[in-house]
């Protein structure tokens, strides 16, 4: 389906030709005529489906279509910053043709961003993109003239709720008028988004669009080694000079800053971003790993979800995550655009079991290769007969399931 069988405004439609859209996601297919209708809607995808330009395009549409009002006319809420900025990058493409105005509302910003910001919103700025916690400010500060609001967006909203949002949210929701459109994007369907969508939608139409899977043309693998000798290997995967951009995801900030400093004495342009780092200099960061001045990129999960960059080669995952679908969000950073790209990840002693879960819920074996020799001994993969595992000082004592 192409993007001209919408009806979208001739002006969007100048900002999609510019931006190389043709056509349309299968999200997108569904998302944009109930949009255009006025529906409230709950809608279940994946990232890297297009379901930012799902929402925009037709809000976009209607707010230019309709009789201009100096009032906030959508507000879409996103769990991170580095996620509000990429909407906003988006919607100055897609209305690049058109008078829409817009405005990416963050915290860790200065005094003057934040003047700049009450200054916009109490004008009546068309769409604000924000994070709960920033939003909340100007709400409670008065500054935020959204009256005639039209739209409101949920964007990544299990995100958001495991983030502990949801109090946020629907302080945000309390200062709305409640004749409005509302929209929910979540990638999992769990109880507490089932009751979110009820307290803040009217008679939702639901769009699923099939359960998260990785895009094809990752390929997957896994290594089983021990946790000691992870360091030598993401070494190892590093040398592959084929590789020109990776990315190498880490559980925690302490695990990324330890790393980064043991991979920088490889001589490679490592760098690293998390969130101790002011918002400033991450955006520095990912903007040197965008332009491949830095080829390898540590990182916390801050950019697993949001970030647009379409030629990482390959995703390392140094840590299991923590379920299928941050699996997914991952190594989804690769593929990109329907590229190529390779996803690896790395499985400790105690990681084997939770990575069977996310196999089990992707329906698929990821394949194992065996570690390169230099590694030594290493572990095999048996998550079904390993109850649990104690760690001792130094060693890893697992404690078997008797067989019956």
């Amino acid at each position: 389906m192409n993007f001209n069988e919408f009806s979208l405004d001739d002006r969007i439609m100048e900002g999609i030709s510019v931006m190389n859209y043709e056509k349309a996601t299968p999200v997108q297919q569904a998302v944009i005529p109930k949009v255009l209708e006025g529906a409230d809607l709950i809608a279940c995808a994946q990232t890297g489906t297009g379901k930012t330009a799902a929402f925009l395009l037709p809000i976009i549409h209607k707010i230019i279509t309709s009789p201009p009002q100096p009032s906030v006319k959508a507000i879409v809420v996103v769990p991170t910053r580095e996620l509000a900025i990429q909407i906003a990058q988006q919607i100055e493409g897609f209305g690049y043709y058109t008078s829409v105005s817009s405005l990416a509302v963050y915290g860790g910003g200065t005094g003057p961003e934040y003047a700049n910001e009450q200054r916009a919103l109490s004008s009546g700025v068309d769409i604000v993109v924000c994070t709960p916690g920033r939003m909340i400010s100007h709400l409670n500060m008065g500054n935020v003239q959204a009256s005639t609001l039209q739209f409101l967006v949920l964007d990544e909203a299990d995100r958001m709720l495991d983030m502990g949002f949801f109090d946020d949210i629907m302080k945000i929701i309390s200062h709305l008028p409640s004749n409005r459109q509302s929209l929910l994007f979540s990638a999992t369907m769990p109880p507490r988004i089932r009751e979110l969508s009820k307290k803040i939608l009217k008679h939702p139409t639901e769009i699923n669009i099939a359960l998260s899977s990785p895009p094809s043309g990752i390929k997957q693998e896994a290594y089983i080694v021990h946790e000691t000798q992870k360091l030598k290997l993401v070494k190892h995967l590093i040398t592959d000079a084929s590789m020109k951009s990776i990315l190498v995801f880490c559980g925690t900030k302490l695990q990324v800053k330890q790393l980064t400093r043991e991979l920088q004495k490889t001589g490679q342009n490592i760098a690293e971003i998390h969130s101790d780092l002011d918002q400033g200099v991450r955006e520095q960061v990912m903007n040197r790993f965008k332009s491949r001045q830095v080829r390898v990129l540590v990182a916390t999960d801050i950019v697993s979800r949001g970030i647009d960059v379409e030629d990482i080669d390959m995703v390392v995952n140094y840590s299991v995550p923590h379920d299928a679908e941050d699996y997914i969000h991952r190594i989804g950073r690769t593929a990109r655009a329907a590229a190529q790209g390779k996803a690896v990840t790395l499985i400790g002693e105690a990681e084997q079991r939770k990575f069977a879960a996310i196999e089990k819920l992707m329906r698929k074996t990821v394949s194992k290769p065996k570690a390169p020799d230099d590694l030594g001994e290493t572990p095999s993969y048996r998550p079904d007969t390993i109850d649990r595992v104690k760690k001792t000082g130094k060693r890893f004592v697992y404690k078997m399931k008797r067989k019956k």
